[in-house]
């Protein structure tokens, strides 16, 4: 009973690592999360229309499109009340005129967890000066590297180098190593992007350490005991199609709609099918008032939803959001919600991107 609550958090964590296969669903799904108030604002709905160091993550081929010399930005994000934090940052440095290179740092964590499972000792007293804290986090860093084409224009194309490390306290470790490639064409007025992630499948394996005493309550609670293991996931497409509109020489509209498809077996998605297949759209809009203030809206998440009375429904995930572009200081908000509507909590999102220099400055 003093473990309980160390073994109820250690269960729901290592539910998905106990199936027999190797590729799982929802792998490494802290990385789906999304990055900048822009793109979360939009949607997600982003991946034809983002240039800058947040292209390292949506898809690496637009940073070779990258106006300024050098793009930075950052984000901090509080989900579930503040229980989990999400933070990210990116930097991405343009070598010459056609060629840019990218790294993205992301962090999405549960800090300060009790463990409660040393609370007894060895006599069976009760001793609370015993709890410890730990975090549960997963992390990742990505190294980017993008190109345009100097024989086909506006045709663009990159891609990541993604090293993945996830922690449960101690007692368990995990290491991923993965790639994702992307590319992007732009032609009369209109930008086409495709990006495949994990496409080679990202490959995690994992050190899980449970002591005797931990492992007697696992056993005592008719629990499956976790063992070393290895997860894999499977690669995911996702197409983009996007057009800018000018309404006058003040005013502007983007607009964006991606679609991306799962090839891990059936979801619970807008469209998917028992051969495994399943596709996620999403759609995103931004109006701008001289390129300076900017208004924006998505929709996204998708999905078929049962209710009690057995009626299935299609439930979906609005978002909004502002955006000050200053002299390449760029400040975005996000209004958004991660989880199902009304459910989750809705989260308050900022994130600060700044560009330096042309890309023909030597500093």
């Amino acid at each position: 009973m003093n473990k309980s609550l160390t073994l109820g958090f250690l269960l729901v964590f290592f539910s998905a690592n106990t199936s027999a296969q190797l590729a799982r669903k929802y792998a490494n799904e802290f990385l789906e999360i999304g990055v900048d108030a822009r793109g979360l604002a939009m949607g997600k709905s982003v991946i034809a229309s983002t240039r800058g160091a947040d292209a390292g993550y949506w898809n690496p081929a637009g940073l070779a499109k990258m106006e300024s010399k050098y793009d930075a930005s950052i984000m901090h994000a509080e989900y579930f009340g503040s229980i989990a934090n999400f933070d990210y940052g990116s930097v991405a440095a343009a070598i010459d005129n056609t060629t840019t290179v990218g790294l993205t740092f992301i962090r999405f964590g549960v800090d300060d967890i009790m463990d409660t499972s040393l609370l007894q000792d060895a006599n069976g007293n009760v001793d609370y000066d015993r709890i410890t804290r730990f975090s549960a986090a997963d992390y990742a860093l990505m190294f980017s590297l993008a190109s345009a084409s100097e024989r086909i224009e506006g045709l663009s194309y990159g891609a990541n180098v993604k090293m993945l490390y996830r922690s449960l306290g101690r007692y368990a470790k995990g290491y991923g190593f993965g790639f994702d490639v992307g590319t992007r064409y732009e032609r009369g007025g209109w930008t086409y992007a495709a990006v495949i992630r994990d496409v080679t499948s990202t490959f995690t394996a994992w050190d899980i350490r449970i002591d005797d005493d931990l492992a007697e309550v696992f056993q005592a609670t008719g629990n499956e005991m976790p063992d070393q293991t290895n997860e894999i996931s499977l690669p995911t497409l996702v197409l983009g199609v996007g057009r800018e509109l000018k309404f006058s020489d003040d005013f502007g509209m983007l607009a964006e709609v991606n679609a991306g498809f799962t090839f891990d077996g059936e979801r619970n998605a807008l469209i998917s099918s028992s051969a495994g297949l399943s596709m996620y759209p999403s759609v995103g809009l931004e109006f701008d008032y001289r390129r300076f203030v900017f208004l924006r809206m998505g929709a996204g998440e998708f999905q078929r939803e049962l209710g009690f009375n057995n009626a299935v429904r299609t439930a979906w995930m609005p978002s909004m959001g502002l955006g000050f572009d200053y002299r390449g200081i760029r400040v975005s908000y996000a209004l958004t919600d991660i989880g199902s509507q009304g459910v989750a909590m809705y989260s308050n999102i900022f994130s600060l991107s700044a560009s330096i220099g042309g890309k023909n400055t030597i500093f």
